[in-house]
């Protein structure tokens, strides 16, 4: 057993020695202690174990306490019984006990032995009166601390969010394309549902209840402000939410790659007068369910018509059935409305639009620096290939994908010549945004490229977009015999198009899928021109040599 040092021995026979008796009790949590004491300031309420306690009985008040892992060892009770003695919480003062009661046999006499020469009775008691009546304290409030869910709708909550989960309405919808959803005999007006998770971030929706939280929201947001006003934005809004987490609370992990039994949702509500809290009280959660289950309908009934970023004025009106065990007085249906927003979708789309103009006019004289031919589109590691869709597999594509941008390709020939890029979910909706952002892919094509040290000479592919620049997505060596053969194929095949080809986007970078994407792994399909080396205009491209 260790004992205490002498330095720390003479500090504290420094103290002044109180006329009092302390009670100290180490008892396990079965829960975690609730905050609200000045005795619990530093208190992590996540953490449960073992409670360590030390009272002063004649004052009435709690000089320590801490909370440690059951395995720990008697130590941390001498560790808590030191801080009591020289660092108390406020308004005790520092000083040494002139007696220590304790319940536990094993703690009275290992505090005997480290506490020798102090001049501090240490004694056995069967009871603590204080500690015991301070722990039904904390257990009073421990069990009128209300549910995270009202018991009665938990079911349902969890049942319209796995509804939600398996529609996948972020594969359509981007987070300024706003659904409206009207519930009649409720006087909080509608909601505003917001979808997240299209760039495979983080998954969810936000059910605002009123239009200019929303939009103050995403105004302060597009403002880049700095982390301590956003974090004050974010207290700011006005909404229900719902998001989607990995089970085993990974957070490293694409959510889309699971199955629905390894999802977990998580509700809450933020205010601008509560903050944000992770509790649903009973009228939140029906009105959660009714939104959930209405807009999972709607989003079902029109999702082709919401393909490649098309949000057309649509609205349907269901009779949603209220969940059993609730208080409300009224009909067993609630009638509810859903309606897209196109206009505010336009609106928002545009304010993002006007702040990354802004953000460019600043930049002009840094983007005359900028080279002619960017290469951080596709991520590395990605699995690129040059193919053919057939024509059958391609109709089908363009009714499913997410992002579908069209053109009036020749049906001629075996199929559709395209380039496939595959990566992660992730990094496959962030290639998506940006070539969005660039007004869309125009034209794919290889231009030549050497190594003048080297002597290799490469095929780089090349993608150019609207707004004019060019991306590199490859390159290839010349004398590599596969890329020969499936070039001489890429040319003939769009010959027989009369020049048409496609770029299609796919996640599913690891397991079976790599290298062979099915139909739902295809995030995005572009069709396009495709471009000789004259029309791409760039030259020779060289390899710059690294500076050492």
């Amino acid at each position: 057993m260790a004992g205490l040092n002498r330095s720390t021995f003479r500090r504290l026979q420094k103290l002044q020695q109180i006329p009092s008796v302390w009670e100290g009790d180490r008892r396990p949590m079965s829960e975690p202690l609730p905050i609200g004491s000045s005795a619990l300031s530093d208190y992590d309420s996540e953490n449960g174990g073992d409670c360590i306690m030390w009272v002063d009985g004649s004052q009435g008040i709690v000089r320590s306490m801490d909370v440690v892992s059951p395995d720990t060892g008697p130590e941390a009770v001498v560790r808590t019984l030191l801080r009591a003695m020289e660092h108390p919480h406020s308004p005790a003062l520092p000083g040494r006990p002139q007696k220590i009661v304790v319940k536990d046999r094993e703690i009275q006499f290992f505090l005997r032995g480290v506490l020798q020469d102090l001049g501090i009775s240490i004694e056995y008691v069967p009871d603590l009166p204080l500690i015991d009546e301070l722990f039904r304290g904390f257990q009073d409030v421990v069990d009128r601390k209300p549910p995270l869910l009202p018991p009665q709708y938990v079911e349902s909550l969890e049942e319209k969010a796995y509804e939600v989960w398996q529609a996948g309405p972020w594969e359509c919808l981007a987070d300024h394309q706003i659904i409206s959803i009207e519930l009649e005999g409720f006087d909080m007006g509608n909601l505003y549902a917001c979808v997240m998770g299209m760039l495979g971030l983080d998954y969810g929706i936000l059910l605002y209840r009123s239009l200019d939280s929303l939009t103050q929201f995403r105004k302060r947001v597009i403002a880049n402000e700095s982390p301590e006003r956003l974090e004050e934005a974010f207290l700011s809004q006005d909404c229900l939410f719902i998001t989607f987490e990995s089970a085993e609370e990974d957070d490293d992990i694409d959510l889309s790659n699971l199955p629905p039994s390894e999802i977990k949702p998580t509700f809450g509500n933020l205010h601008p007068l509560e903050g944000m809290r992770a509790i649903l009280y009973d009228e939140e959660a029906l009105l959660t369910i009714l939104a959930l289950d209405a807009f999972a309908r709607f989003f079902r009934s029109v999702r082709r018509k919401l393909t490649g970023g098309k949000f057309p004025n649509l609205s349907h009106s269901y009779q949603i059935p209220v969940p059993p065990g609730g208080d409300r007085q009224g009909p067993e249906n609630v009638a509810v409305t859903v309606s897209t927003m196109p206009e505010l979708a336009a609106k928002l789309f545009e304010m993002s639009v006007s702040a990354r103009n802004d953000e460019d006019d600043e930049d002009d004289e840094e983007e005359d620096d900028e080279p002619l031919l960017r290469d951080d589109l596709v991520p590395p590691n990605s699995f690129l290939s040059l193919g053919v869709i057939p024509w059958a597999v391609l109709k089908d594509l363009e009714d499913s994908a997410p992002y579908y941008q069209s053109a009036q390709v020749h049906t001629s020939g075996d199929g559709l010549p395209i380039i496939l890029i595959q990566t992660s979910r992730p990094k496959a909706k962030a290639m998506i945004e940006t070539l969005k952002k660039a007004g869309g892919v125009t034209g794919i094509g290889f231009n030549p490229g050497e190594d003048p040290l080297g002597g290799n000479r490469f095929d780089l592919g090349i993608l150019k977009t609207e707004n004019g620049e060019l991306f590199l997505f490859g390159e290839f060596m010349e004398e590599d015999p596969v890329h020969v053969e499936a070039r001489k194929k890429w040319d003939g095949r769009c010959k027989k198009t009369k020049g048409y080809c496609g770029l299609v986007i796919a996640m599913g970078l690891t397991g079976a899928s790599r290298g062979n994407p099915q139909q739902k792994d295809m995030l995005a399909l572009f069709e396009v021109r495709s471009l000789s080396p004259k029309d791409i205009n760039l030259g020779t491209l060289q390899l710059m040599p690294m500076p050492f």
